[in-house]
């Protein structure tokens, strides 16, 4: 699930940072607290901007040369995007993880790097706030090197290549109380629903 609360705005007037921004990873980023104030881009961010800077590079290579971009499925249970069945209240107060479909490649551990495709939405009122289906491009990201919000960063370990897992993330593992605006309103719970499609 790249994890989370902060602005292109800020990323774009840090030095030097401009030139990272054309990987997908570092551009749907996170910052792993919701007390963090980091110049990251989010999964989740609907900025058109970002949208189209994470567009524009589509793959990542890990430093040993190998790609960690893969493509969806024509066939089989991650052929499609998910439906997220709306979860009744109250919202759980600790992360929740699901196994819908489980894999049977590799399995995605943390330093890993991993290609996901995903859908997001909010528990309270099942609005979808950001999916890589809508891109057409799957998610590329490492685990455990703070590209993506604590949720992600703890619900995709163990998950195995082929698998699909739902993930429920309170706010103090996502955004939260700063939220993530305009899609993420603050302490918002989040439900992820989660394919993975490769790990190395």
């Amino acid at each position: 699930m790249t994890k989370f609360d902060a602005h292109f705005s800020n990323l774009r007037g840090r030095a030097g940072i401009a030139a990272a921004a054309l990987s997908a990873a570092a551009l749907i980023a996170g910052c792993g607290s919701s007390s963090s104030s980091t110049g990251t881009i989010t999964v989740g961010n609907e900025n058109p901007s970002d949208a189209a800077l994470v567009t524009s590079s589509p793959s990542k290579t890990t430093p040993t040369g190998t790609s960690t971009t893969a493509t969806t499925p024509t066939t089989g249970p991650l052929a499609t995007k998910p439906v997220i069945q709306p979860l009744p209240p109250p919202p759980p107060k600790k992360l929740v993880i699901k196994d819908l479909v489980v894999g049977t490649g590799a399995e995605a551990k943390t330093g890993s790097a991993v290609t996901v495709n995903y859908v997001g939405q909010l528990y309270s009122n099942g609005k979808e706030f950001d999916s890589s289906w809508k891109r057409n491009q799957p998610f590329p990201f490492t685990i455990g090197t703070g590209q993506v919000i604590t949720g992600w960063e703890k619900g995709v370990p163990g998950m195995k290549v082929g698998g699909r897992r739902e993930l429920v993330i309170p706010p103090n593992e996502a955004y939260g109380v700063k939220g993530s605006p305009p899609s993420i309103p603050p302490n918002a719970t989040l439900v992820f629903v989660i394919d993975l499609l490769a790990s190395h």
